[in-house]
């Protein structure tokens, strides 16, 4: 079985949402000649793909892609960080049903993954709860920084050790919202500036204490870690040398290996490096669809690192299949 842990929708049911109040998160959604466009306020915009909006649509793509389950989260444009608080709590309740209800259609090739309201913790709080024990949802897909606010803030913690009692899974990914100050050409808000956004977070949830704190967090870091797998050894360094980042009672790197990680580094030499420092109990297969950044042959990228069969299995289904859960009829000894 091959499990896409980074597969993204948007319900038509979401997409009538936001089109009946564009005035609360600033949303879009135009038909043009080359298709349906969904713009933000924030100044970015992208095509509304097809396979975003209904299962049927979803299926058929991963049929095209040989994709058995997905593991289907909002899209990261539906992170309203800077909306109203309350504002976004309705939202996202909306958001998370309509997760539930996309994946009722499939339940044996579908598993869901909500997201929470993060300004607001106790709201996210609630929410968490509900998707555990209304939806029966256990993972959560969220953004690296809450508007500026890392996760690793006091703020956060109580949300953060009620996910790790729950056994929910947590997917962190780039908050964006618009070009970033000196990466405007080049799509390099993008192409450095995400990867760069996880990699920050990584060291402030090391540094500030959150993975000692919370040694059970289910907490993946997607694109493969963005840059913080291959300077590990610069925090570990850092760490030994630094007052600044001697913070830890454990050491940096056995901190780093807590966390988990998707296959998204676009290169099957990156993806190996990454197995030999965190090992393959801690890679999910991912693929970022429908979007253009998206590894849409993720299993080509495995294959060619040379990773062992054992390995390959354990990326490329039965990680997701423990720590996120199994299809409804299927076996997780798959």
């Amino acid at each position: 079985m091959i499990i896409d842990a980074h597969n993204h929708v948007i319900p038509q049911a979401i997409i009538d949402r936001l089109n009946e109040d564009r005035e609360t998160f600033g949303v879009r959604v135009d038909h043009t000649v080359s298709g349906i466009k969904v713009s933000h306020k924030e100044g970015f915009a992208y095509p509304l793909f097809d396979e975003f909006l209904t299962p049927a649509q979803k299926l058929a793509a991963m049929d095209e892609w040989r994709i058995d389950t997905a593991v289907i989260s909002p899209s990261p444009t539906l992170f309203f960080y800077r909306a109203d608080s309350d504002a976004n709590a309705r939202f996202v309740r909306a958001l998370n049903i309509s997760i539930a209800e996309f994946v009722d259609s499939c339940p044996s090739r579908l598993i869901g993954m909500g997201t929470l309201p993060m300004q607001s913790p106790e709201a996210s709080v609630a929410e968490l709860e509900f998707l555990v024990y209304t939806l029966g949802i256990r993972a959560v897909m969220i953004g690296t920084h809450i508007d500026g606010v890392q996760l690793a803030d006091p703020r956060f913690r109580p949300l953060l050790k009620r996910a790790a009692e729950l056994e929910v899974f947590i997917l962190t990914h780039p908050y964006y919202f618009g070009s970033k100050q000196g990466l405007e050409p080049f799509y390099l808000t993008n192409l450095i500036g995400n990867p760069l956004d996880t990699t920050v977070m990584a060291a402030h949830l090391i540094f500030g204490g959150v993975m000692e704190e919370i040694p059970n967090l289910k907490i993946c870091l997607s694109h493969a870690g963005g840059f913080a797998p291959y300077q590990i050894g610069r925090l570990v360094h850092g760490n030994l040398v630094r007052p600044e980042a001697q913070t830890t009672r454990l050491p940096v790197k056995d901190l780093f290996k807590k966390f988990y990680f998707d296959t998204i580094t676009h290169d099957p030499q990156a993806l190996r490096y990454l197995v030999s420092v965190v090992g393959a109990d801690h890679v999910l297969l991912g693929t970022d669809i429908p979007y253009d950044m998206a590894d849409i042959d993720p299993m080509r990228t495995l294959k060619d690192s040379g990773l062992s069969e054992a390995d390959m299995s354990k990326i490329s289904s039965l990680n997701a299949l423990s720590l996120i859960g199994t299809p409804r009829g299927v076996t997780a000894d798959v």
